[in-house]
């Protein structure tokens, strides 16, 4: 991992962190980053990704609470790793109107490893939290709890862990996965045997705009019921998603861009008229399995990113909301 712990440690500290992108990024990665950054040069990172956050949050620090290293089943190296940005929000940003007052925003990000240095970078940013913060959000309401979500409940999702169970926790997470996808395809949620692998206390941590579930019925109220209702043929194109599993312990993580596609049809999702179009979605995911349950699951999906492809803009809307006279 000593290939990130400079870059890191600069992000943390706010020191010479444009070096240290410079010094670990390889001259050809690939950056890819939620809507609207999208894919970016080693350059573009510096100034469109994180250049402009720190003009805005000039006291800026970036948290971490969770890191999984491990080759996945492609024989490729990921380092993942979910936190939190902090800082003082005193600048606008992508017209998104400053606080200034202390702000967070979660991040999973996904760096792959390889020569000793980074090559591709997979990254999701709760910015629809910053804009929530600011009072600035302009689509539905979360129907789950929007906060401050916490680290693993553990305290122990920077290591050190045991190695020994970092294929047991994978084989559990994937075969939860695969056994969701019964449903609705092979019958009812019963297809989905969820108490089979998820503790009664479970914590699910959704992005805002979704919003955090507890317990499965929690889980299934706020999230997987009105999602299943939108995009039934969720999991029904895995020639055109990608998945890379990682563990480590208790924990796993997962990435792919997209990792995920499917159809909105029924009703609609998150208070969007259903535009019948095939979407992609990029879903970020790290979960903390406890005796052979999984126990909490954090999640972030670029929810700009679904919005931008069935046409609606969300910070036209937001200028909209902000701007003079409002």
């Amino acid at each position: 991992m000593a290939v990130l712990d400079r870059l890191r440690a600069a992000l943390y500290h706010g020191d010479d962190w444009k070096a240290e992108v410079e010094a670990c990024f390889a001259p050809d990665v690939l950056a890819r980053f939620c809507f609207p950054f999208e894919d970016q040069t080693r350059d573009g990172v510096i100034s469109n990704v994180w250049g402009p956050l720190f003009e805005a949050w000039p006291d800026l620090e970036r948290r971490e609470t969770i890191v999984v290293d491990d080759v996945d089943g492609h024989g490729m190296r990921w380092i993942g790793i979910a936190g939190t940005y902090v800082g003082t929000f005193e600048n606008p940003w992508m017209d998104i109107p400053p606080t200034r007052r202390v702000c967070h925003m979660r991040f999973h990000e996904f760096y792959e490893i390889a020569d000793g240095k980074v090559v591709q970078v997979q990254a999701l940013w709760d910015i629809p939290e910053v804009m929530m913060q600011a009072g600035a959000w302009p689509m539905a309401p979360s129907l789950g709890r929007d906060w401050n979500i916490p680290g693993p409940a553990t305290n122990d999702g920077l290591g050190p862990h045991d190695g020994a169970k970092s294929q047991a926790s994978k084989d559990l997470i994937v075969e939860m996965l695969i056994t969701m996808k019964k449903h609705p395809a092979e019958g009812g949620p019963e297809k989905m045997e969820l108490p089979r692998f998820w503790h009664e206390k479970m914590n699910w941590y959704g992005p805002a705009g979704i919003g955090t579930g507890r317990g499965i019925e929690g889980f299934r109220k706020i999230h997987q019921i009105p999602f299943l209702n939108a995009l039934p043929d969720r999991g029904q194109y895995p020639d055109e998603t990608t998945y890379h599993f990682i563990g480590e312990g208790d924990f796993v993580g997962v990435t792919g861009w997209p990792n995920m596609m499917q159809t909105v049809t029924g009703g609609g999702w998150m208070g969007i008229a259903p535009p019948n179009k095939k979407v992609g979605m990029r879903s970020l995911d790290f979960w903390r399995v406890e005796n052979g349950l999984i126990r909490e699951n954090w999640v972030l999906v670029d929810l700009l990113h679904m919005y931008d492809q069935i046409g609606v803009d969300v910070f036209a809307r937001m200028r909209e909301l902000t701007g003079p006279g409002n």
